[in-house]
C-alpha cells in the first residue's frame, strides 16, 4: 500500500507540474504531455525512432499545411513551431542547429552524409548551406521515418539536394555498398558527416566510415546529444585522439528545445585519413 501511495502521490506531482506549466505558457518543454508520453514509451523510441503517438509524421503533416511549399526556412521554422508548441521532437533542434550551420558554411562540402534522418530537419538546415551542387545523403534506419522525411523535403523544395537512403552502416555492407555503387561515394570524396542515429552506434559507425575510405584530411564530423543522452565511448575516442588524428571543438549547448538540460555537440576536423 505504501508504494501504491508513493506512485500516485508522483504522478499527482508530475501532473500538476504539467497542467501548471500549460497555464504558464508552456515555458518548460520537458513539462509537457508529448515529452512524457515519449519517455513512457523510451524503449520503443530507441528500437523504431519514433515517439510512437505519430508525432513524426504529424510534424510532416503541420509542414505542409503552414509552410509554404518551396520554402526550406518556412519548413525548418514549422518544424521548430511544431516541436515546441504542439508535441516534442528528437531532431537537433534550432539551438544545436545554429552550430551546425556554422560548421557546415565554414567547410563548404559538395558531399554531406548524414546519420539518422528522422523527420528531414538536420538534412534541411545543411541543404541550405551547401555550395551550388553539394549533396547530402541521409542514411535512415526506419523506413516509416525515411518516407516522412521525404515528404517534408520535397514540401520544401529540396529533393534536388537531398536523398535519403534506408539502412544502417552496421548492416554488414549492404548500405555502404548502395553508396558507393548507387551514389558515388569514393575515396576521399566525404567533405562533412553529421551523426545524429543510436549513441552507442555513433562510434562504431565512424570506424565503419573511415575504413571506407571516404573522409579526407580537413573532412569534419559533428556529432549531437554526445552530453545527453550520452556517447561516452565515442567521447573517450575523441579525446584520445586529439590533435593526433582528429582535432575537436566541443560545443556546450543544451539538449533540444529546452535550456535546462545541458548537452555537448563534437565538432571533430580529420587530420590524419
Amino acid at each position: 500500500m505504501g508504494v501504491l501511495l508513493f506512485v500516485f502521490y508522483v504522478a499527482a506531482a508530475v501532473g500538476a507540474l504539467v497542467v501548471l506549466n500549460i497555464l504558464l505558457g508552456r515555458p518548460v518543454p520537458f513539462l509537457r504531455w508529448s515529452v512524457l508520453r515519449m519517455l513512457f514509451g523510451t524503449k520503443r523510441l530507441l528500437s523504431e525512432w519514433q515517439g510512437g503517438d505519430g508525432r513524426e509524421q504529424a510534424a510532416a503533416s503541420y509542414v505542409v499545411a503552414n509552410a509554404p511549399a518551396g520554402n526550406v526556412d518556412a519548413a525548418i521554422a514549422a518544424l521548430d513551431r511544431f516541436a515546441y508548441r504542439h508535441k516534442f521532437l528528437i531532431n537537433v533542434g534550432d539551438e544545436k542547429g545554429a552550430i551546425l550551420d556554422a560548421a557546415v558554411e565554414r567547410v563548404a562540402p559538395r558531399r554531406v552524409l548524414e546519420l539518422g534522418a528522422y523527420v528531414g530537419y538536420s538534412a534541411l538546415r545543411m541543404a541550405r548551406r551547401l555550395p551550388a551542387g553539394g549533396q547530402v545523403f541521409s542514411v535512415e534506419l526506419n523506413p516509416s521515418n525515411a518516407t516522412i522525411a521525404r515528404q517534408v523535403i520535397e514540401h520544401a523544395g529540396a529533393a534536388d539536394r537531398i536523398t535519403i537512403v534506408v539502412g544502417s552502416i552496421g548492416d554488414g555492407g549492404q548500405t555502404v555498398q548502395t553508396l558507393e555503387e548507387a551514389h558515388g561515394f569514393t575515396a576521399g570524396s566525404l567533405d562533412f558527416a553529421f551523426i545524429d542515429h543510436a549513441k552507442d552506434a555513433y562510434l562504431p559507425d565512424l570506424q565503419r566510415i573511415l575504413q571506407t575510405g571516404w573522409l579526407h584530411p580537413g573532412s569534419v564530423v559533428v556529432a549531437d546529444n554526445v552530453g545527453f543522452p550520452g556517447a561516452p565511448e565515442y567521447r573517450a575516442y575523441m579525446d584520445a585522439e586529439e590533435g593526433k588524428r582528429w582535432h575537436t571543438r566541443a560545443h556546450k549547448t543544451h539538449a533540444e528545445y529546452q535550456k535546462l538540460i545541458a548537452d555537448l555537440v563534437l565538432e571533430s576536423t580529420l587530420l590524419l585519413g
